[in-house]
C-alpha cells in the first residue's frame, strides 16, 4: 500500500461483470478528476490466443484436461506483483493491452487475439486501477493482495456467472455453446485453486443474485435483469462505514448481518458511486499530503 501511489484493484472470473463495475469508476475518476493507469488483466495472460490453442492442444495430449486462462502456468503473476511493487514505490511500471476482438486490434494494425508492445506507464498519474482475473492471488511465489489500497471483489452467484460467460462468449466473441461449456468445465480446478481464495482478501465484495430461476445456467436465454437481482455487498472490515446513510440513500436496502447490506440489483452502480466515492477522495487527500511533505 502506497499513499503516494494508490492501487485500486477489481478481481473477479471471466464472466462476472467486472467491465460493469469499471465503468462505474471511470464515471468516477472523470467526475473528480482522478488520472488513473488502467491495467487490463487480461494484458497479464502469458500467451497469444493462437499460442493458447497449440499448449492446450499439447497439454490434452499429456493428459492435462485442466489447462486454463486461470492458473499460474498461463499467466505472468510475477510481473503483475512486480508492477503492483513498483507502481507503489515510484508511480510507474510497464503495461500493454490485450486484443480482444477485430474492434480493439483495429487501430494497431495487429491481429485479434494478440498482445501489444510494453510500454511506460503514463506519467503523473494519480493512481493505478486494475480490473481483471488475478488481482488479489497470492500463491508460494507471488503476493499480489498485498499491494492494493482498495481491492473489490466481483462475484455473482455461480449459475449467474456461466450464464453472462456463455451469454457474452455466444453473442459478443461467436463461440458455440459447446465450446464455452468446455472453457467452464477445463477451468474448474484452476478455479476452485486460484479465483475462489481470492475473495478471502478483498476488502469489499459484490455478490449479484438472481430472484429468477437460474437452475439451468447451459439453457438460459438471456441474462437476468438488474431488476430481476439482488446485491449483496459485504466489508471485510466494516469500520467506518456509514451503514445508515447508505441504507436511507438506497430504496430497500437492509442489513442482511453486521458487515452486509442487500440493495436491489438496479442500484449496485449507485451503490458503488456512495461507497467508493469517498474512499477515493480520502485516498487523494492522502496522496496531496504525502506529496507535499516530501
Amino acid at each position: 500500500m502506497s499513499e503516494r501511489h494508490p492501487i485500486i484493484a477489481i478481481t473477479g472470473s471471466s464472466g462476472a461483470g467486472t467491465t460493469s463495475v469499471t465503468r462505474t469508476f471511470e464515471n468516477i475518476f472523470r467526475r473528480e478528476g482522478v488520472r488513473a493507469a488502467v491495467i487490463e488483466g487480461d494484458s497479464f495472460h502469458r500467451f497469444d490466443r493462437k499460442e493458447m490453442k497449440l499448449r492446450q492442444a499439447e497439454a490434452e495430449k499429456a493428459g492435462n484436461e485442466h489447462f486454463s486462462h486461470f492458473g499460474p502456468e498461463n499467466n505472468l503473476f510475477g510481473e503483475l506483483e512486480s508492477l503492483f511493487r513498483s507502481y507503489t514505490e515510484t508511480g510507474q511500471g510497464k503495461r500493454r493491452k490485450y486484443l480482444h476482438d477485430p474492434v480493439e486490434a483495429a487501430p494497431y494494425g495487429q491481429e485479434p487475439g494478440t498482445f501489444t508492445p510494453w510500454e511506460p506507464l503514463p506519467e503523473a498519474t494519480d493512481m493505478l486501477f486494475y480490473e481483471g482475473l488475478h488481482g488479489a492471488v497470492v500463491t508460494p511465489e507471488v503476493n499480489v493482495a498485498r499491494y492494493p489500497d482498495l481491492l473489490i471483489g466481483v462475484v455473482p452467484v455461480i449459475n449467474l456467472e456461466w450464464i453472462q460467460k456463455l451469454y457474452r462468449d455466444k453473442n459478443v466473441r461467436g463461440y458455440s455453446a459447446e465450446a464455452v461449456t468446455d472453457t467452464i468445465l477445463r477451468r474448474m480446478p484452476d478455479y476452485v485453486h486460484y479465483i475462489c481464495p481470492q475473495f478471502a482478501h478483498t476488502h469489499v465484495n459484490f455478490q449479484r443474485v438472481p430472484v429468477v430461476d437460474t437452475s439451468n445456467p447451459f439453457i438460459a436465454r438471456d441474462i437476468p435483469t438488474a431488476d430481476e437481482s439482488l446485491c449483496v455487498i459485504r466489508f471485510a472490515k466494516p469500520k467506518g462505514i456509514d451503514f445508515q446513510y447508505l441504507l436511507n440513500m438506497i430504496d430497500n436496502s437492509w442489513m442482511s448481518r453486521a458487515n452486509t447490506i442487500v440493495v436491489p440489483g438496479g442500484k449496485m452502480a449507485l451503490a458503488m458511486e456512495l461507497i467508493f466515492t469517498p474512499f477515493i477522495w480520502r485516498m487523494m487527500e492522502r496522496r496531496q499530503r504525502a506529496l507535499g511533505a516530501l
